[in-house]
């Protein structure tokens, strides 16, 4: 497969009509515009100039870091994309963890995560959510 790997965020309309076509949730353009310049670290998998996979880390930098928005077409799934964005976030995580530092995601596919090493916490902890009414 003939794909380029950039160590950086896509677009916000990239990362919107990626996320939707890889089935996660919708995000707004306005959320994207505001959310996506306060990356820690970003990886984008192209073909062809067109945005085929991504995967990014968020947090403080220190203490807390979470791997967000591992995502990839459908139409090149099962090619190893996945594993090659999670390879570029690992890498990462590895040059900047401190001792003590927590590495945290939601999982929509944990199966996939465990064989890269990643490990359930529960019962011990469990991930949590809040829904909350846009004031805007």
């Amino acid at each position: 497969m003939n794909y380029t790997i950039e160590e950086q965020i896509p677009t916000p309309q990239e990362y919107c009509d990626l996320r939707v076509t890889a089935g996660l949730s919708a995000k707004s353009l306005k959320a994207a515009e505001i959310g996506l310049p306060n990356t820690l670290y970003g990886v984008s998998i192209r073909k062809e100039g067109l945005l085929i996979g991504m995967g990014r880390v968020v947090g403080d930098g220190a203490c807390n870091f979470e791997i967000v928005d591992v995502a990839v077409d459908p139409k090149y799934q099962g090619q190893g994309l996945g594993r090659e964005v999670m390879t570029f976030i690992d890498r990462y995580l590895a040059s900047v963890v401190l001792e003590g530092s927590y590495v945290s995601m939601i999982a929509d596919e944990p199966e996939f995560y465990e064989k890269l090493g990643y490990r359930q916490v529960a019962p011990k902890s469990q991930g949590m959510t809040k829904k909350f009414n846009s004031m805007k």
